[in-house]
């Protein structure tokens, strides 16, 4: 068998984004010699490239260096990485079903060595910076950059200086200076702060990161494309024959600056040149609705971003007043392919984190979160179709988590000290009789609000997913059935408080089962809530008119939904009692 080095070595070349000028690439990023424009791209030998990556990929970890041919880093030994990229393509079983949305797909950049998927950035421009001999450097951030520049320029032994908007949480301030790096911030707004860090950059002669204008930042992000191009192929299987890897439909991900779209839209470009995808994905990019230059200035038909001045969101990671020139780049590519710049609301935002959290078990930051917000208005404004395959970016873990994203009464309290215990101290002097204040007895009191409520469900993952969203918004009792002569045996030896049934089972559906209910004196007056994936016809709506409280069609409700009717429902039963 042939054995194949660790690095090929390959011709790399800078292309000015304006004038289409080539020249030799060089460290660190340079203008272009002939129109002196700012936004180079990093052009390589493609056809060689799809000819030796079969074989060479066979033999690579799954890290973001899988894919070094088409990386900017010239040598193995500049590479700065602690094992940041290949990280887990997630199918959104609890979601999807939610959202009636099967090919849906979450990319965990959480799992990145500093929890965001600024990591691949970081490892890559500090390599770079390694690469051409930089020793100290100025960076700019809302937080996430800040963390993964710090933990990667410590590794690299480079000297960081980090300048932050006040809004920043004191604890990433805080994590960053425990990286060696040194803080400053700056009371002002994050693009403010970006000018005072430049003017201490040029003033004391540091060379200053360049952010989306600097090559490393988005050709960082394409792997992101890359391994979810792997990833769909190996869960979806090839597109086609002789295709190897897949593309989703639609790929989604909040932005402030955009690079994490610009990088993912080069490289499905670039695998599209060499063949190995058939076809490219169409982008949305979600804003904060506080802070949405380009979501304002895309509905005015305009190719320049407006700048916001004021910023107003919670969503400080986003919060990018002027977005500068990947607006422009990403503005072409939606007029000529597809695609969306969508805005959400703070509230929209943070409803998504606790869902996610809730449904999924992920903890994501909120811009992660908005990200969700903007698949959930799109899906329901039929911009995505709900069989499309989806892929959103989940850009890193919640840290730390908002203190006002919980309710007052998050935490529950219970006495488990020896006077909480039935067994006395031993000593003691004479035995006391148990009380209510025992163990068991404090755990008995935060069942005070349980409702029963009776799940009549054929579909064993459906019926979960129900189970699971009321598990988490209350103290429900809940008792399960599969079939409808099962459920409806059930509710007459249980009576619930509620019912939630489904209309299409075995052996007896739904329509029979709310029929026997209304012909029986002790149980007609349950309240009824119908959840189905039937298509209604007339007759079958008339059918069910006065017989339920509530019909709620699977894939197009959110929890919310069926949590604000089931309140209703057992609020208005306990003022009946």
């Amino acid at each position: 068998m042939q054995v194949i080095p660790a690095a090929i070595p390959m011709n790399i070349e800078l292309e000015c984004g304006r004038c289409g000028h080539r020249q030799a690439f060089s460290l660190p990023t340079p203008v272009c010699n002939a129109c002196k424009h700012d936004w180079m791209e990093v052009r390589y030998d493609y056809d060689r490239i799809r000819r030796l990556w079969p074989d060479i990929l066979r033999q690579r970890p799954f890290t973001m260096w899988r894919y070094r041919e088409l990386l900017p880093v010239r040598r193995d030994d500049f590479q700065i990485t602690m094992g940041e990229g290949g990280t887990a393509l997630l199918r959104a079983n609890n979601l999807g079903m939610m959202l009636g949305a099967p090919n849906l797909f979450i990319k965990d950049e959480r799992q990145n060595p500093t929890n965001s998927f600024k990591d691949r950035q970081a490892a890559m421009v500090i390599s770079m910076m390694k690469e051409a001999g930089v020793t100290e450097m100025v960076v700019a951030s809302t937080g996430n950059v800040a963390i993964s520049y710090s933990a990667y320029s410590a590794h690299a032994g480079i000297k960081l200086w980090t300048f932050l908007p006040s809004l920043v949480p004191p604890e990433k301030m805080r994590e960053i200076a425990i990286y060696g790096s040194e803080v400053v911030k700056v009371t002002a707004n994050y693009d403010i702060t970006k000018k005072v860090a430049a003017e201490f950059a040029e003033h004391r002669g540091i060379l200053a990161d360049r952010g989306i204008r600097n090559t490393g930042t988005r050709e960082s992000m394409k792997t992101i494309a890359f391994e979810v191009a792997e990833q769909l192929a190996a869960q979806l299987g090839p597109p086609q024959p002789g295709i190897p890897w897949r593309t989703p439909d639609w790929y989604i991900q909040a932005v402030s600056g955009g690079m994490g779209p610009v990088g993912f839209w080069k490289g499905y470009e670039e695998m599209y040149q060499m063949g190995l995808i058939n076809r490219l994905p169409k982008l949305a990019m979600i804003q904060a609705a506080g802070c949405a230059p380009m979501v304002n200035s895309f509905r005015k038909n305009l190719p320049v971003a407006e700048v916001v001045t004021e910023p107003t969101t919670r969503v400080i990671t986003i919060a990018t007043g002027a977005p500068g020139p990947a607006y422009e780049y990403l503005y072409r590519v939606v007029q000529e392919h597809g695609g969306i710049f969508e805005s959400v609301t703070d509230e929209e935002t943070f409803r998504a984190l606790h869902i996610l959290a809730k449904m999924e078990g992920l903890s994501i930051e909120p811009a992660a979160a908005a990200a969700f917000a903007g698949l959930f208005k799109l899906l329901n404004m039929g911009i995505i179709n709900r069989n499309d395959t989806i892929v959103v970016c989940c850009s890193g873990h919640t840290f730390p988590v908002e203190k006002f994203l919980l309710e007052e009464d998050w935490l529950k309290v219970v006495p488990a000290g020896p006077e909480a215990l039935e067994t006395p101290p031993p000593e003691a002097a004479a035995p006391t009789p148990v009380t209510s204040t025992s163990f068991l007895g404090a755990l008995d009191q935060l069942d005070k609000r349980v409702r029963q409520i009776a799940i009549v469900e054929d579909n064993i993952e459906a019926a979960r997913l129900l189970r699971r969203i009321l598990q988490t918004h209350g103290e429900f009792q809940i008792v399960e059935a599969h079939t409808g002569k099962e459920g409806l045996a059930l509710i007459r030896e249980t009576r619930p408080d509620l019912v939630l049934l489904d209309l299409m089972m075995p052996d007896m559906d739904g329509f029979a089962v709310i029929d026997h209910l209304k012909a029986d004196m002790r149980l007609k007056d349950i309240p009824v809530i119908v959840i189905t994936a039937k298509e209604l016809s007339l007759k079958d709506r008339q059918r069910l008119q006065g017989q339920i409280q509530m019909l709620l069609q699977k894939g197009s409700f959110m929890d919310e939904d069926l949590l604000q009717e089931i309140n209703a429902l057992l609020g208005k039963g306990n003022e009946d009692k």
